[in-house]
């Protein structure tokens, strides 16, 4: 079966076919580097990350571009809020998201540039737009520089907005405008604003606007025409639209597929720093759920459907993977943890749709089921190809249990390490108790790692923990 996804430009489910045979360009718009991280942006990471997952899985060398955006009107107000440089600002926000992905296993990109380094990109692309009549610099002494969306008859098209019925561009004053609905593509300096946050330009001291960046950097890393662009829903307009508009302008024909995701909201509202809801990793953390956890609460919904966070649902979704978890880990020590294995027909099948995540792991769910049978059985064999299997599938959406990322390696790594020898430790204990048959002592050391947290499960090996409630 082939690959199909659902392309906002064409609004249709179209069958993937990429530019060159066997190879994918893919560039996901990344954060503006205001603020760190919450559990909104870090769905795009796991999102984008299953999509990359699954292509290397069915054969492709990808090549992968996630962008930071670390010049910006947002980071400029933070800058003049604290009284610190813009770029520090930028670089300290920047060490949170690179930690937080790594906590969630996102694999790191191919390449991750920031806007800062791609200046004389965006004045070349800027310059070819003046020349062909798509943009001019403002008359009124400011040294902006705007596209003339006017002059460009297929704006709108991504979004399904008639240029007529659209309002001004606010990411500029409008006095040097020929339209209100311009946007900027070169913002002068301005005396009000940190004097070191400009660059020389043909146009004058400034810098560069929002959407002239990432076109110039998927220009830069996957040149004139590419395949996947990603992002989140609330970026097709203005954000993709005058990517879009200024990128076709200046003859680049850009992206073959737009794949956006959907957002996640709390309360029903957009999740932001400024509406005082965000949650990030330590807050979830506090919670008792780990990063594992959160990814796959994120990569068991479709990843165009709107998330609208509770925490009851993110504490359901942590059970039903320590439920996976708890079949591969007893599994792993009866039969050994093994190689990955075929996925089965219908998981392939299931990604292939649109990466419909939620079929595929009904088809997870489904071979666990006959797992636990043959675990009870004793049946071996059985017991070693569906762990094979389910490996196989949890690895696509980066959750397996055995991966090192999430068993071994760094801080998480010690700690574990730590939390094994106090149990170890505490079951010693027990089982001492139970030798002299001092169950009410027996029976204290367990409640009390219950209530830590820590469920403890005789089994015919010996008593065996896990974290998170008991089945």
């Amino acid at each position: 079966m082939t690959l199909r996804l659902y392309d906002t430009a064409t609004r249709t489910v179209r069958d993937f076919v990429p530019r060159e045979v066997g190879k994918v360009g893919v560039y996901l718009c990344g954060l503006t580097l205001q603020a760190p991280p919450h559990i909104g942006h870090l769905r795009s990471g796991v999102n984008y990350d299953v999509l990359r997952r699954w292509l290397i899985a069915s054969g492709f060398e990808v090549t992968f571009i996630r962008n930071v955006t670390d010049i910006d009107d947002k980071i400029l107000v933070k800058a003049m809020e604290q009284g610190r440089p813009f770029w520090s600002i930028a670089y300290a926000n920047e060490q949170i998201l690179a930690e937080s992905y790594r906590a969630l296993n996102v694999l790191p990109p191919t390449y991750e540039p920031r806007a800062t380094g791609h200046i004389p990109e965006m004045h070349e692309l800027i310059a070819r737009l003046i020349e062909t009549g798509h943009a001019y610099p403002a008359t009124d002494g400011s040294g902006d520089v705007y596209f003339d969306v006017a002059s460009w008859p297929a704006y709108g098209s991504l979004s399904g907005q008639s240029p007529e019925d659209m309002q001004s561009a606010e990411d500029a004053p409008e006095r040097g405008k020929r339209d209100p609905r311009d946007f900027a593509l070169w913002k002068g300096a301005k005396p009000d604003e940190p004097a070191d946050a400009y660059w020389p330009s043909p146009w004058g001291r400034g810098r560069p606007g929002w959407h002239i960046e990432c076109s110039a950097m998927c220009w830069r890393y996957l040149g004139p025409e590419f395949d996947i662009h990603g992002g989140g829903l609330d970026l097709t307009f203005p954000h993709h639209e005058n990517e879009i508009a200024q990128s076709q302008a200046a003859d680049l024909p850009f992206a073959r597929y737009w794949v956006h995701h959907g957002l996640l909201s709390i309360g029903g509202a957009k999740m932001g720093k400024s509406l005082g809801n965000a949650l990030d990793l330590d807050y979830v953390a506090s919670l008792g759920v780990r990063p594992v956890e959160l990814r796959y609460y994120y990569a068991a919904a479709h990843y165009r459907s709107r998330i609208d966070y509770s925490e009851d649902a993110l504490r359901e979704a942590a059970v039903a993977y320590r439920r996976i978890e708890g079949f591969v880990q007893r599994a792993a020590e009866r039969v050994g943890a093994g190689q990955l294995g075929e996925l089965p027909a219908g998981f392939a099948a299931a990604m292939d749709d649109d990466l419909n995540t939620s079929a595929a792991l009904a088809v997870l769910h489904d071979l666990l089921r006959d797992g636990n049978t043959a675990l009870t059985a004793g049946d071996d064999v059985t017991v070693r190809t569906t762990l094979a299997a389910a490996r196989a599938m949890l690895d696509i959406l980066g959750v397996d249990p055995l991966d090192p990322a999430w068993t071994g390696g760094g801080r998480a790594s010690d700690l574990r390490d730590v939390v094994d020898s106090l149990i170890a430790l505490a079951l010693e204990q027990r089982a001492q108790a139970r030798s002299r048959k001092d169950w009410a002592a027996a029976d204290a050391v367990r409640d009390q790692l219950k209530q830590a947290g820590v469920v403890v499960e005789d089994t015919p090996q010996g008593p065996r923990w896990t974290i998170g409630e008991q089945d």
